[in-house]
Formats: C-alpha cells, sequence, structure tokens
C-alpha cells in the first residue's frame, strides 16, 4: 500500500494537529479537578493524557496555554498547589465533562455549573467527583516546558478510587466495559470502549513451535 509522507518541519501547528488527533485513536480523556491558592474549585478536561509507567504510577497530560501564553487554570493550580485528580469520564458524564471544557473566568467553579456532586480529596485538596468511574490523587512530579504553548505535567498516583460495582478486590480485576470509558477521537467526535476483542502474546518458545508446525 502506498502512503502519505508529511514532514513536520513544514507544517503549520494547525496542520500537525489535525493529523496527530486523526490518528492517534481513540485518546482517553483526563477530567481534571484541582484547587486555586484561594481555595476555589476547578476542573476542566484534556484528552493529551495517558499513563506512562506503573513503578512508580506517572500519569501525564499535556495542558495547551491560553492564547496570551498565560498556563490555563489547571496548569496553573498544579504549579502552585502541586496537586491535582484526574478522572475517567465516561458515557454518563459526557454533558457534564463538556461543560467542563468551556473557557470560564478562574472565578468560576465549573464543577457547581456542571451540576457535579464532589468528596473532599482524602491525600489532596483537590474535590473528587464522585459519578467518575475512577479517580487518581496525584502529586506533582515534574512539568516538561516542551513549548511556549503548552506544558506536559507528569503525576505521581497517590490514591485511586475505583466504583465498587466495577472492580474485584481480591483479584483487582476491573469490568472494563463496565467502565464505559470515553475516547476523544478526530474533530468533535468521541468513541466508547464497548468493541473488545483479546489476543494472548506467546512465548518466545510457544511462537517459534507454532511457526514450525506451519512450515
Amino acid at each position: 500500500m502506498n502512503s502519505l509522507a508529511f514532514d513536520f518541519a513544514d507544517l503549520t501547528p494547525k496542520e500537525r494537529y489535525k493529523l496527530l488527533i486523526g490518528t492517534v485513536i481513540p485518546r482517553p480523556i483526563a477530567l481534571i479537578t484541582t484547587m486555586a491558592e484561594d481555595g476555589t474549585p476547578n476542573a476542566g478536561s484534556f484528552s493529551f493524557f495517558n499513563i506512562l509507567t506503573h513503578d512508580p504510577a506517572i500519569m501525564a497530560v499535556g495542558i495547551e496555554h491560553k492564547p496570551d501564553g498565560d498556563p490555563k487554570d489547571t496548569a496553573a493550580n498544579i504549579l502552585a498547589t502541586k496537586e491535582f485528580t484526574v478522572h475517567i469520564s465516561d458515557q454518563a458524564l459526557v454533558d457534564q465533562m463538556e461543560i467542563c471544557s468551556i473557557k470560564f473566568p478562574p472565578d468560576v467553579d465549573e464543577l457547581e455549573v456542571a451540576g457535579l456532586d464532589t468528596a473532599p480529596g482524602e491525600t489532596v485538596r483537590c474535590p473528587r467527583i464522585v459519578a467518575a468511574p475512577a479517580a487518581f490523587e496525584c502529586y506533582l512530579k515534574q512539568t516538561v516546558e516542551v513549548s511556549p504553548v503548552r506544558t506536559i505535567v507528569l503525576g505521581q498516583v497517590k490514591r485511586m478510587f475505583v466504583r465498587e460495582t466495577l472492580v474485584d478486590p481480591e483479584t483487582l480485576y476491573v469490568d472494563q466495559i463496565g467502565i464505559d470509558a470515553v475516547g476523544r477521537l478526530g474533530g468533535h467526535l468521541y468513541a466508547r470502549q464497548l468493541d473488545q476483542f483479546e489476543r494472548v502474546t506467546p512465548t518466545v518458545e510457544a511462537f517459534l513451535g507454532r511457526s514450525a508446525t506451519k512450515a
């Protein structure tokens, strides 16, 4: 098959953005709560997000700055307090998650506007959205200033919450259909994680044995 090649050095930031969000899919969505230094809660959603390692447990979030170059409220709060809570958004939370994406002024509590019930943080001061199927209280580990318009935040997970009907406390198996996580696609599109299939990676011995049998 033929492929089109794109030299990123020749593309504008908008062109690179369109190509990346259309191909790196689906991207998990981090619905993040923070607390300003004056105690004002804040919530925002970000799809440049994923886990990087489990030991220690590190989550990475890419947060774009405001058009004037100042950090968005989420990034500003994280830099000031060193704390944030990441929530996994399910289908039932999509409307509220979208409200939290609106560019309200810093003094607006998006959680209140979206009608989201919260519980106090246990290891952080950030409120936790109780309707989220999973949440991760994080301490700021490191920031990476990749450009004047974007900051990558690395957070270490201190405590995790999972809806009790979605996890087996003995095996730690998570019901991934039940969690009903939504992912971000290109444009204004989203996806649900309900169409799944299983593949088990074989050992070297099993693979070589299978290859010899086919031969």
